[in-house]
């Protein structure tokens, strides 16, 4: 085995992050400034002359290449009037899925007070969802439909949370109460994001807090590659309801992401109590004797 094979991704989670991963994370800390020093004047000057701006999502793909990824699309997206429906893996989706195709995002709501993501964020109109305000569901809806028709494109993560890259939740469909019935010429067209080597280590899963697993990811050495595998879009009024449109998407979800890590999906190993998921029980030991 080469040392380029033994060689760690990055640190483990909770482990302390040494002097030179604090220096990387300085460092790219220092470009996302520079990037936003020209990217939000040039923003709020565009936003003056004409009705949408398309610098939060070129700031968005130079953020992602800052953080470490490689972003590499295969397959079209559809550009206008679509509803994408992704897995979902890191912070790291939203930069690259925007920087890729412009789109608005919901997300849950620690996303919002995590320090410039969460701001960055607000300025791609992510409509933030908290799971325990059940009363909120339909303004929720509300400004999803209002991202839809100002973004012209909205990404929705069925998972309701993060996971390893390696697994898929059971879909949530609250969010997709917006395609009942689906607005006029409004496809959805599934997405798969596949982190190859690192999936497992750059998810951020457990107890890992939201600005940890960020300075964690920053501190890594070098790049890493993240394929955004854009599916075949359908009609939702050919899978008339949520469920069936949320059913539809994981059929097509599963299969290619399996194809893309080369194996069958895992049963996800921790219990997420956020969006009500018991871990499955380890097999029984065989007894001796």
């Amino acid at each position: 085995m080469t040392a380029k094979a033994d060689r760690p991704i990055g640190p483990p989670r909770g482990a302390p992050i040494d002097l030179a991963g604090k220096l990387r994370i300085g460092l790219r800390a220092f470009a996302l400034v520079l990037a936003l020093m020209v990217c939000v004047p040039l923003h709020y000057v565009w936003r003056t002359l004409h009705y949408g701006s398309p610098i939060p999502m070129l700031f968005l793909r130079t953020a992602a290449r800052i953080a470490g990824a490689r972003v590499r699309t295969h397959g079209t997206h559809l550009r206008r009037d679509v509803f994408f429906i992704s897995n979902h893996v890191s912070w790291v989706d939203i930069l690259a899925l925007a920087g890729a195709s412009g789109t608005a995002f919901v997300a849950k709501a620690e996303l919002e007070r995590a320090p410039v993501v969460g701001w960055l964020s607000k300025l791609n109109r992510t409509v933030f969802v908290s799971r325990e305000d059940r009363m909120g569901v339909a303004d929720q809806i509300n400004r999803l439909k209002e991202a839809l028709a100002d973004n012209w494109s909205v990404t929705v993560f069925p998972e309701g949370t993060t996971t390893d890259g390696q697994s898929l939740l059971p879909f949530k469909t609250a969010m997709l109460r917006v395609l009942e019935p689906p607005p006029p010429g409004v496809l959805v067209q599934p997405v798969v994001l596949d982190y190859g080597p690192v999936a497992e280590w750059i998810g951020w899963i457990g107890d890992e807090s939201g600005i940890a697993n960020a300075l964690r990811v920053l501190s890594r050495k070098g790049s890493f590659r993240l394929d955004v595998h854009y599916l075949e879009p359908f009609h939702p009024r050919d899978h008339p309801g949520r469920k069936a449109i949320a059913a539809q998407a994981r059929a097509q979800i599963v299969p290619a992401l399996e194809a893309a890590l080369g194996k069958p999906l895992r049963p996800f190993a921790l219990d997420v109590p956020q969006v009500r998921f018991a871990a499955p029980a380890a097999p029984a030991e065989p007894s001796e004797g």
